[in-house]
């Protein structure tokens, strides 16, 4: 039996959300990428001005949501209440899986280049997700999908095996080590939003802002210690590539998120997310001059391939579940 979400935001609206997300997400390794080589802040750092950026402008734009909205949102049924304690263990959860996620991606990009950290972390982010939400809430696998995951993983060990050292986006045992650790840390925010936020009673866009404010929390100590301020040299490119990381990749991206998050499986959304290391593979290729490997790029094919066969599995398993 397949567990459907309940949500009053239609599914296929919940899914385009997800589907933007992901696109949206696909830039933010790039600019990152651009960020390492002037403005001399590290991962911690720049993941910090990220989550606290995003912060900043989710709540500018939700008090303009209130102050416009206010009298309609008087005139609508409340959402029913969710258990404080709950509420408070998705939202603590959930922003320091946040904060580990992007710190050890940014991480990731800094040690083995954008192709390689974002189709590590988003190929593998899938198979954590789907073995996850089949031990904690009974999504089935299936004998599709297990064979997906099982390609996955090979795919993945091609990957870490077969880089030559040689090439620009060259495969590093400590960024592989890092995307594994940010594909861990979006697996548990992904079953944690989508396990505690179930029923339709949390306001995805409360939770955002909750997760982020934790996350900021987080990392500011550690930011602090690694070097928070930019250099001097070339500030006004750093702030601007920091603003966009702050509102697209982030602020939109994850409030766009979270609240598909709410009417599509977990594994679904994590499968829509391959639009992520697609796109930002060929923004390395094109145009930050990064060169895959063949052993590389056979290890991508597989491993995205792997993880779209998991899709299908998804889609005719969700399609049963509606029929059944």
């Amino acid at each position: 039996m397949h567990t459907t979400p309940h949500s009053a935001l239609p599914v296929g609206r919940g899914l385009a959300y997800v589907s933007l997300a992901a696109t949206a997400w696909g830039t933010a390794g790039a600019a990152a990428a651009l960020l390492y080589q002037g403005s001399g802040l590290g991962p911690l750092a720049l993941t910090f001005w990220r989550t606290f950026g995003g912060l900043l402008i989710l709540l500018a734009v939700r008090a303009v949501r209130a102050h416009r909205t206010g009298a309609a949102a008087d005139a609508t049924a409340p959402l029913p209440a969710e258990p404080l304690r709950r509420r408070a263990a998705r939202i603590a959860v959930t922003g320091i899986a946040l904060a580990v996620f992007q710190a050890a991606y940014f991480a990731s990009v800094e040690a083995t280049g954008l192709a390689v950290g974002t189709v590590v972390t988003m190929g593998a982010g899938p198979v954590l997700i789907a073995i996850g939400a089949r031990l904690t809430m009974g999504e089935r696998l299936g004998i599709g999908g297990i064979l997906a995951v099982t390609g996955a993983l090979t795919g993945l060990l091609v990957l870490v095996l077969g880089g030559d050292g040689t090439a620009t986006a060259a495969v590093r045992p400590a960024g592989v080590g890092f995307a594994l650790l940010s594909a861990a840390g979006c697996a548990v925010m992904t079953l944690t939003t989508r396990r505690l936020g179930r029923g339709g009673s949390s306001d995805p866009y409360a939770s955002t802002v909750s997760a982020f404010a934790v996350g900021a929390l987080c990392l500011l100590p550690l930011a602090a210690a690694e070097g928070l301020w930019p250099h001097a040299h070339d500030l006004g490119r750093s702030l601007v590539l920091l603003g966009y990381i702050a509102a697209i990749p982030t602020a939109l991206a994850y409030g766009l998120y979270f609240a598909g998050l709410a009417a599509v499986r977990a594994a679904t959304a994590s499968v829509i997310s391959l639009i992520e290391p697609v796109s930002a593979a060929a923004i390395a290729v094109l145009f930050l001059g990064e060169r895959l490997t063949a052993a590389t790029a056979a290890g991508t094919t597989v491993l995205l391939t792997a993880v779209a066969a998991l899709a299908v599995t998804e889609a005719r398993g969700r399609v049963r579940g509606q029929l059944g």
